[in-house]
């Protein structure tokens, strides 16, 4: 074979080499699930070993080598690929959402790719890279009414049923749940970092999931406010943004955040560039609106099918009564 195909070979059967070695109390033949929790299993060898359907979380693989790996079906969420290098890949039906930067596929830089057509797709996207303070105000109004026109999406699935907006489409954030984490990046980035509160959260607002339980820092995922409620909240932090930046100079973007005191988010005692903090609100509502409009397609659909269904039921009821 040569170096860099790929074995079609799968994962090995229970029955296979080294089958026998179970988990103690396991009925033959069937293994026993392990777990494996704050361990350091540094330099360890997994050869010839069956992970299906396993679950990682919190792991760090940096320098590991995987050679003749099957992920197949895998879900993979918030991984960090940085100096990683792939070979003799197989890739069918793959879908990456993320930031992407230097990635080179069969030695093409695909990134000036994928950023040019998804200004072919979304031209208001060439506002949103501002490089001084008129151009932050114009970047904001645009976000402004790119949001409108997907909460009113949103206002349409209500009227059918609000819970819909509670939920989780492929394992994301509900509409709800992204409408509480914005307001989280807008305390964090600006009321904060910016401003200097050091402890400007909301009881409702949402850090992103992974974040270590911080004293101060709200992280009740499983809130279930109104979808006005989560408006209210999500428009005064909103403002807040609006109002800054109408006094905003090109002179305070060029300067640094004075280091914040107390525990939370950014981390105390560091200083950030001002204008990064204010982009960074851009990029996540510009993409956590995609990823909005998205989920909410899939729930749309569902509605489309169950009342196509009924309807096509209601007429074979009256065809059968006349």
């Amino acid at each position: 074979m040569a170096a860099d195909a790929v074995s079609t070979e799968g994962p090995p059967s229970e029955g296979g080499e080294d089958g026998d070695a179970r988990e103690a109390g396991g009925a033959r033949g069937v293994a026993m699930p392990r777990e494996f929790r704050d361990e350091q299993l540094l330099g360890a060898t997994f050869d010839h070993v069956d992970l299906t359907g396993s679950h990682w979380d919190r792991v760090d693989l940096t320098g590991a080598t995987l050679t003749s790996v099957d992920l197949a079906d895998a879900d993979i969420r918030n991984v960090a690929f940085t100096r990683t290098r792939v070979r003799g890949a197989y890739l069918s039906d793959v879908e990456i959402w993320g930031e992407v930067e230097g990635l080179t596929v069969n030695g093409v830089d695909v990134g000036p790719l994928v950023e040019a057509e998804l200004d072919r797709r979304h031209p208001e996207r060439a506002a949103l890279h501002p490089a001084d303070a008129e151009g932050f105000r114009a970047a904001w109004e645009v976000i402004d009414r790119l949001w409108a026109g997907t909460v009113e999406r949103a206002r349409r699935l209500e009227a059918v049923d609000p819970e819909l907006l509670h939920e989780s489409v492929e394992g994301e954030w509900s509409f709800i749940q992204t409408l509480r984490h914005l307001p989280f990046a807008t305390s964090s980035w600006l009321l904060r970092g910016i401003q200097g509160d050091p402890s400007p959260w909301h009881p409702l607002e949402l850090p992103w999931d992974e974040m270590s339980p911080t004293p101060g820092v709200p992280q009740d995922r499983g809130a279930r406010p109104s979808l006005d409620e989560a408006l209210e909240l999500r428009r005064d932090r909103f403002e807040r943004v609006r109002d800054h930046l109408a006094t905003l100079t090109d002179e305070a973007l060029a300067g640094r955040t004075a280091p914040v005191e107390g525990v939370g988010w950014p981390p105390a005692g560091e200083s950030f560039p001002v204008q990064e903090c204010l982009a960074t609100l851009i990029n996540e509502e510009w993409w956590h609106r995609q990823f909005a409009e998205r989920d909410l397609a899939v729930l749309e659909a569902r509605i489309d099918t169950a009342t196509d269904e009924r309807d096509a039921g209601t007429r074979h009821t009256q065809m059968e009564e006349s």
